[in-house]
């Protein structure tokens, strides 16, 4: 019985291949973080390019009645649930029910070297399944982000207001102008590992967050390089205004040459010459009168 676990102990961590996805080092890595103001924990509305949003990991708004509930403090791992070893244990557990059923549960002791890899092909179903029902049912898809009959927004058109403090925000082409500007310098600034550059088109909070994954960079021996940064495709998710504060929340597709390089220059991710495709989900925000800078980025579901 002893070697069956020590087998499967050695077979388990294959199987996160299947479900782990290799951290990436360009701006943001990947992740959802930032505030949204009254809209921090509600999903941004549908786009064409976005039709679902990720939930924030990291954020610094205050948490209340809103429909994403309260977000992770962690950044790399400290989020409130790992998707990975939900989707694992959840295998566990499905395999000990299906074995109950069926005859001879997962601790059976006639389990043979080919009954372990039968068991180890149900958790792996499992982790499928039920990583799937997560994302269908608690991940917020497309359809709920849409209301029935409601129409959806133009590029520049108001959101409706939600809240007794937000007014609907009208945004002009020179606006649109000022988030593609936006995009393009804080891209070009973390390939140049330029934080300064960053402050001056981003908020705090982000800048603490940009921060830290610079110095997880800085700590791995790795640099996350950006050139030719373009903006394919741009979708008005919302607009609105909180007093003097106006927001926007923008779908963002955009392209560039993204490689990520070792302490040697050698290039260990990416490549120099073919473009990467990117969508995500910027808000802006702005004091009344000010320039845009960004405050949140969300990754699409």
């Amino acid at each position: 019985m002893r070697r069956y676990f020590i087998l499967l102990a050695a077979l388990l961590p294959l199987l996160g291949v299947f479900g782990t996805v290799p951290a990436e080092a360009r701006l943001g890595g990947g992740h959802s973080f930032g505030s949204r103001g009254s809209f921090s924990y509600s999903p941004p509305r549908a786009t064409t390019l976005a039709p679902g949003a990720a939930p924030f990991e990291r954020s610094q708004a205050p948490t209340g009645g809103y429909g994403y509930g309260r977000p992770g403090m962690g950044f790399g791992g400290g989020y409130n649930r790992h998707p990975f070893m939900s989707g694992l244990l959840g295998g566990f557990v499905g395999a000990g029910i299906f074995g109950l059923l069926f005859g001879g549960g997962f601790m059976h002791m006639g389990l043979g070297f080919g009954g372990l890899f039968g068991v180890l092909l149900q958790l792996l179903i499992l982790f499928f399944i039920v990583r799937w029902l997560m994302r269908r049912f608690l991940g917020g898809g497309a359809a709920s982000l849409r209301q029935p009959g409601a129409p959806q927004p133009s590029i520049f058109g108001p959101a409706p207001a939600q809240t007794a403090n937000v007014a609907p925000l009208q945004l002009s082409p020179a606006d649109r102008q000022a988030f593609a500007q936006c995009l393009v310098y804080v891209q070009q600034a973390w390939g140049a590992g330029d934080l300064n550059a960053i402050a001056q088109a981003a908020t705090p909070e982000m800048m603490g967050y940009f921060r830290d994954q610079l110095a997880t960079l800085s700590r791995q021996g790795l640099r996350n390089r950006v050139a030719n940064v373009s903006v394919d495709g741009m979708e008005l998710s919302q607009a609105w205004s909180e007093g003097e504060t106006d927001y926007a929340t923008v779908a963002m597709r955009f392209s560039m040459l993204d490689v990520t390089e070792d302490a040697a220059g050698r290039v260990v991710d990416g490549n120099p010459t073919v473009r990467a495709l990117v969508t995500e989900i910027w808000t802006f925000t702005r004091r009344r009168g000010g320039h845009w800078v960004l405050a949140a980025i969300q990754q699409t579901r």
